[in-house]
């Protein structure tokens, strides 16, 4: 690889980096006068805004976060000319972090399940579709966001080998499952204990 090239890259995850950042769940919840980091679980996703807001402003959240990734893999994409290579998948990892630790807001962000959707959605457009349309259905039987995240988080390893993924690339992915399911031990142990909020 060229010096160039190492450049080019660079700046791709960067931009994927804050394209991540943009404040989805921020801007809607303050279209109804709410500082969405301040009620509720007061995490900067879909999930809580759905609780404090209703569904329409929760979605509008979700589709965005999942918007801001699939274009920063879709630059990677149209730089690099490959849909499923290395750099597509760097800016995979750059748009979740920028989602889940933007440093414009300390480094407090949402969980990266809407965003990695989005990413997905370039990649693997058939199996995101499927596991968005499964998040939706989960947490509408189970009204707990969290579980449907976490079932979709799961099954998308297996989706992706199931759609011929390459091993690197399930390597990749498993990792951020990994990631995710720690960010999601909170909700797990109040689970457990019933004492997770409902949608």
């Amino acid at each position: 690889m060229q010096f160039s090239d190492i450049v080019i890259a660079v700046v791709v995850v960067i931009i994927a980096y804050f394209l991540g950042t943009f404040p989805s769940a921020e801007l809607v919840a303050k279209r109804f006068g709410r500082d969405i980091t301040k009620v509720g679980s007061g995490n900067p996703g879909a999930s809580n805004v759905i609780r404090e807001l209703g569904w329409k402003a929760g979605m509008t959240v979700f589709l965005a976060d999942m918007a801001k990734a699939a274009i920063a893999v879709g630059i990677a994409w149209a730089v690099s000319g490959e849909q499923r290579g290395p750099l597509a998948y760097a800016a995979l990892c750059g748009a979740v972090a920028g989602h889940v630790a933007p440093v414009m807001r300390k480094f407090h962000g949402g969980k990266g399940v809407a965003s990695a959707g989005g990413a997905l959605f370039v990649l693997f457009p058939e199996v995101s579709l499927v596991m968005f349309v499964s998040w939706f259905i989960i947490s509408k039987l189970t009204r707990k966001a969290s579980v449907a995240s976490l079932a979709i988080t799961i099954a998308t390893p297996i989706g992706m080998l199931i759609d011929d993924a390459e091993p690197w690339e399930l390597y990749v992915v498993l990792g951020l499952v990994a990631f995710v399911i720690v960010k999601h031990i909170p909700n797990i142990r109040r689970l457990r204990s019933k004492t997770e909020p409902s949608l």
